[in-house]
């Protein structure tokens, strides 16, 4: 077993590397990485990481095997896992939550990434962590119950209410974006959305052709800037489904474009060619 001498070092290394993966350069958030011990949030060892296609046991509960690039399962049985570090990286590095913000946290899990958000904002911000399942929930509460600034609830992450908020950063696949988390965000907020399809969840990640993106929506008065991050494949979110609104991304991911998007619009009244999508309520644009 490596001694904590030894996990405090490795844990720098993987915070170098989940950074460089994730493409940023974010001080504050690599520190984060190093600061926030994995194995905290993930349960006692050893541990299922996911090797296509399934899962295979670390030999031991050394923490050490936590200090990659990997996913861990947390409800293995279902495929849900604790997400990959690298990826998380790049979307929280998009949010830049800063010192003294208030972050919400939708889809929570077991609380790791919050924890690393919460490292962050430091003792003068604050974090709402809303998890929909209620054993996740249990263990994020019982894992972030060290921090005075953190709330965690168990609820519907789209309906949830919460405080005016710099950061919403939401981990399940939705179809079309919450009034609550847009009503919810603060001048100069910052929602990250994963937009997905039906079909997003249930195969491999696609980088020619996705059925998931993530995008970072920037509140200005009352208009949305926005911006796409990456493809995702994530699990979808509990609320923000439904058949009619499946198909407005479906839509969208098979003719391209969405890169290009550069604003959320809170109204479908908006021309066809303007627009990458577009439904009841709501449209992401190009201008």
């Amino acid at each position: 077993m490596f001694n904590e001498a030894e996990l405090a070092i490795l844990r720098r290394a993987y915070a170098r590397q989940v950074a460089f993966l994730g493409n940023t350069s974010n001080p504050a958030l690599e520190r984060a990485y190093a600061d926030v011990p994995r194995e905290a949030y993930l349960g006692p060892g050893p541990w299922p990481i996911f090797r296509a296609p399934g899962y295979r046991p670390t030999p031991d509960a050394d923490p050490a095997w936590l200090y990659s690039d990997i996913l861990v399962g947390i409800v293995p049985e279902r495929g849900l896992n604790n997400g990959q570090p690298s990826a998380h990286a790049m979307w929280i590095a998009a949010a830049a939550p800063s010192a003294g913000e208030h972050v919400v946290h939708v889809g929570a899990g077991v609380g790791y990434y919050s924890a690393i958000m919460v490292n962050m904002v430091g003792s003068t911000g604050a974090m709402t962590a809303i998890e929909y399942d209620p054993q996740l929930a249990a263990r994020a509460l019982a894992n972030l119950a060290h921090a005075p600034n953190v709330r965690v609830v168990q609820g519907d992450g789209s309906v949830t209410p919460f405080g005016p908020a710099d950061v919403v950063y939401v981990n399940a696949g939705a179809s079309r974006p919450a009034a609550a988390w847009l009503d919810g965000l603060k001048e100069g907020g910052r929602l990250i959305l994963p937009l997905t399809t039906a079909r997003n969840f249930a195969g491999p990640l696609e980088f020619s052709r996705p059925s998931g993106a993530v995008f970072c929506i920037t509140r200005r008065g009352d208009d949305y800037d926005a911006a796409f991050v990456s493809p995702i494949a994530v699990f979808p979110c509990e609320g923000m489904r439904d058949e009619a609104s499946e198909q407005v991304p479906a839509a969208g991911f098979d003719k391209g474009g969405y890169r290009d998007v550069k604003r959320l619009r809170r109204t479908d009244d908006v021309l066809d060619e303007e627009c990458w999508v577009k439904a009841s309520g709501w449209s992401l644009t190009y201008h």
